[in-house]
């Protein structure tokens, strides 16, 4: 691709625009004619002028990476943590939540679970928690299990397995939502167990369910899949349980019968302690790190 040089007879100006051009600048091209007048105005210095130019094209930059980076993370419906109503869930710890918002689990490649019946808002604050990741330049993607175990499934049936288990690898954060909603297809737990085991302390994770531990061997169809799959995803583990009333209902609870009403609120059971040899205590493992 050759570069259109500016035209030496061309004004000073015009001259910088087409260098504008040249260096992919968009932004900057945008905004020039406004930062010129305020330099004739004396508002800004030369200096304070060039300044100007590089932080609206930085700033544009940014945004723009953002933008690629949630869509390719499979992010587009972008939730935020500012836009989560904690008061509409008591007992969820906010200050857990914004210390999980800096990030230090995916520097430890930790998993971090959120548990709780419908509509508590898991599904928010894992996308919210992956935006923020997204923001702070952290490769991410947003999966749910049913589509996850589906594709990985598609892949073993066309014998490219391995390369999409690579291909899951690849995000510093893997963010797999709805596990338990829909049943999972006989050998996906395998299919899951194999991903879990290749990311185990090499990347971080956030899994959303509404069913307890306890329940995974039903959920994956083999106790001794949910047991292999336990094992490694409570190792480094984060729990964070929101027992509460679904928020999409709130405004139409006066409508359901009162059957469904009064089994609004689905606690999942307890989670089970899990125990390896030579490894932390409980309180070492799942709320070890105060976030």
């Amino acid at each position: 691709m050759n570069t259109i040089l500016p035209d030496p007879s061309a004004s000073l100006l015009d001259r910088i625009k087409t260098s504008m051009v040249g260096l992919k600048m968009p932004r900057s091209l945008e905004v020039i004619d406004a930062c010129v007048a305020q330099l004739d105005r004396g508002e800004l210095s030369p200096l304070e002028a060039i300044e100007l130019l590089f932080l609206e094209e930085l700033s544009f930059r940014e945004s723009r990476r953002i933008k690629t980076a949630l869509r390719m993370g499979r992010l587009a419906t972008v939730k935020t943590l500012a836009g989560y109503d904690f008061s509409f869930q008591p007992s969820l710890d906010k200050a857990r939540i914004m210390a999980l918002a800096e990030l230090n689990f995916i520097d430890r490649t930790e998993v971090v679970h959120l548990l709780g019946p419908p509509g508590t808002g898991k599904s928010h604050l894992a996308s919210a928690l992956g935006v923020e990741a997204v923001k702070a330049g952290k490769s991410v993607s947003f999966i749910t299990l049913a589509d996850l175990i589906g594709s990985l499934a598609k892949a073993e049936r066309e014998g490219n397995l391995r390369e999409r288990i690579r291909f899951y690898c690849r995000p510093s954060l893997l963010i797999i939502d709805e596990i338990g909603y829909l049943p999972v297809i006989p050998g996906g737990g395998n299919l899951f167990f194999q991903l879990v085991n290749a990311r185990y302390e090499k990347a971080a994770m956030i899994l959303t369910s509404n069913r307890g531990f306890a329940e995974w061997g039903e959920i994956f169809g083999s106790p001794v899949v949910a047991t292999a799959l336990l094992d490694r995803l409570l190792h480094h583990a984060i729990v964070i349980q929101i027992d509460g009333s679904s928020y999409r209902l709130r405004r139409h609870a006066d409508l359901l019968p009162e059957h469904i009403r009064s089994n609004a609120i689905i606690t999942p059971p307890p989670p089970v302690e899990h125990k390896r040899r030579g490894r932390p205590p409980k309180n070492g493992g799942a709320n070890h790190h105060g976030d």
